[in-house]
């Protein structure tokens, strides 16, 4: 009742998945990820012991083919069900039980596994796999732009409900406390991939990191201008306005993000 696609960055430094369904919260079902052991997607009647017994078995260094193996050689259920894998070394690899409804299949390519079931048909997956090939940058939105081709293609023949994206990186979390990069979802919308954009946007904005080439030193005239802005708002120091602004994973001391500075200049016109 969904599509997935499950997928390592080229550097191989982020695991990830981006699913979408006919179906409540589908981020709540399908997707696992750990950083440097792989991801897995899990649906159709999906078998939710997939998640943490597949993420055990590619922690112990086994491949994502073999992990498929041995998950659906347990499960007497096997032909209802239907899972994607990616190791830590980017080898893939999909299932679709027999008794999956049409249209349902997968492919794998180099560093993923997209796959569907109840879809419009073996469009919806051609699209997935063209647009994650397709598209470079950060391993999020190379997951994204492949659920909104794949959305566009046909998606759930039954019709739209939920996406979700997650992504793990090394200390990659809110203020490096964790591994969880990305963890966006839209439970319940009428046109849900097209929101999850909007979240993931807004995401990049406040826990993204600033690019080190583009920081501006905070001397004279910009400085200048800085704390004059921030004056008018009532505040004394830029990280104190960042902080309740939810920008403070931007702040780089002695410097100021441009994407913060015109975050300053919309508040203080």
């Amino acid at each position: 009742m969904t599509f997935s696609i499950v997928a390592r960055s080229a550097d191989g430094t982020q695991w990830g998945v981006a699913v979408a369904s006919k179906f409540l919260a589908v981020g709540a079902a399908v997707p696992a990820a750990q950083y440097g052991v792989g991801a897995i997607a899990t649906q159709s009647f999906a078998n939710l012991a997939y998640r943490p017994d597949g993420l055990r078995l590619l922690a112990e260094g086994r491949s994502a083919q073999e992990v498929v193996d041995a998950l659906t050689a347990a499960d007497d259920k096997r032909e209802q069900r239907q899972v994607g894998i990616v190791d830590r070394d980017g080898g893939a690899a999909t299932f679709t039980g027999a008794a999956c409804n049409a249209w349902a299949g997968g492919r794998t390519g180099d560093g993923y596994a997209a796959q569907g079931n109840i879809l419009t048909g073996p469009e919806v997956v051609d699209a997935l796999a063209g647009a994650f090939e397709g598209n470079a940058g950060p391993l999020a939105h190379r997951l994204y732009q492949a659920l909104l081709a794949a959305d566009r293609a046909g998606g759930d023949k039954r019709g739209r409900q939920s996406a979700a994206l997650y992504v793990v990186s090394e200390n990659g979390g809110y203020g490096g406390g964790s591994d969880v990069l990305v963890d966006i979802r839209v439970d319940d919308h009428e046109d849900p991939v097209p929101e999850l954009g909007r979240l993931l946007d807004l995401y990049d904005l406040y826990f993204g990191k600033p690019d080190p080439d583009s920081l501006l030193p905070l001397t004279g005239e910009l400085l200048d201008e800085v704390q004059t802005r921030l004056g008018r708002l009532g505040f004394e120091r830029l990280e104190d306005w960042a902080g309740v602004e939810n920008y403070e994973e931007r702040i780089v001391e002695d410097c100021i993000d441009p994407v913060v500075l015109e975050k300053l200049r919309d508040a203080t016109p």
